[in-house]
């Protein structure tokens, strides 16, 4: 006999469309909480919705007590056998199952990949990093919160753009999420948040260690020589560092406190690490 088939979820209506979590051996639950498998931030969805799992060959679904209960092709349920294309109603979202061995699965695939991704330099989009936030702020809750946030901003970008083009200055940030992908840990979430802005997040990592990370950047960074306009010339970044606390566990708290210790950095002189107190 041969392994069972693997199948996913994805969202593909509501907030969050795009978003795919796979069926494995464990369980996967869905709902509003950040600390669910598929969070889904809408008011029509309970916080612990639905479960999805797999026994052999077959896929199954649960409603887990919801409000508004759970669908399966617009018929509620308690519990049901899955079939590849089924459609689950959870409130006003859709999710769709299907097999990656459907005919389908490209395309959901691209979904995710578009709903998740930047599309200029592969890293993770900002939507995508702060839901990944969540969940680990959010998981910091049941342990000692251990996990550091990085900004790190282009120094004088603008410049760049305003002189040679926008074209040019992707081919600069391309460049750069390179150097940062060469940098970063396995299981460390690396993303594009804005123009010229990325973000780092450091599970299992104290303000020490993320500060000899953000030098090794910060030196790789201007080591580098980019070349705009086949003009070679140095660049350099300014990093901001915040870590989780006890007195600093929301995701937002965080960003903000990444923000400010980013700004000083500018303010002090650019090309340099500085750290929230």
């Amino acid at each position: 006999m041969g392994a069972p088939r693997t199948a996913c979820v994805v969202v593909i209506h509501g907030p969050g469309i795009g978003s795919r979590v796979d069926i494995g051996d464990a369980r996967i639950s869905v709902g509003r909480s950040p600390q669910t498998d598929l969070h889904v931030p809408h008011a029509s969805i309970s916080r612990r919705h639905c479960e999805f799992w797999r026994s052999g060959d077959n896929y199954f679904v649960r409603d887990l007590g919801s409000t508004n209960r759970t669908r399966l092709n617009e018929l509620p349920i308690e519990v049901a056998e899955l079939a590849d294309g089924d459609h689950i109603v959870l409130g006003d979202v859709i999710l769709k199952f299907i097999s990656h061995s459907s005919v389908e699965a490209g395309y959901h695939e691209e979904i995710y990949q578009l709903a998740t991704h930047d599309a200029l330099t592969g890293l993770f989009n900002r939507r995508q990093f702060s839901d990944l936030l969540a969940s680990e702020a959010a998981r910091s809750l049941r342990r000692e919160p251990n996990t550091v946030l990085a900004i790190i901003d282009v120094d004088h970008f603008k410049r760049i753009n305003d002189r040679f083009g926008h074209l040019e200055g992707d081919g600069v940030l391309k460049k750069l999420a390179e150097i940062l992908r060469s940098h970063v840990r396995a299981g460390d979430v690396l993303a594009r948040i804005g123009g010229e802005e990325f973000a780092v997040l450091m599970a299992d990592t104290d303000i020490e260690q993320a500060k000899q990370f953000a030098e090794r950047v910060r030196e790789a960074v201007e080591a580098s020589v980019f070349a705009p306009g086949a003009e070679p010339q140095t660049m350099t970044v300014s990093v901001g560092l915040a870590a989780l606390s006890k007195s600093r566990r929301e995701p937002t708290e965080l960003m903000r406190a990444a923000d400010r210790a980013l700004y000083a950095a500018k303010e002090t002189g650019r090309n340099r690490v500085c750290c929230a107190p």
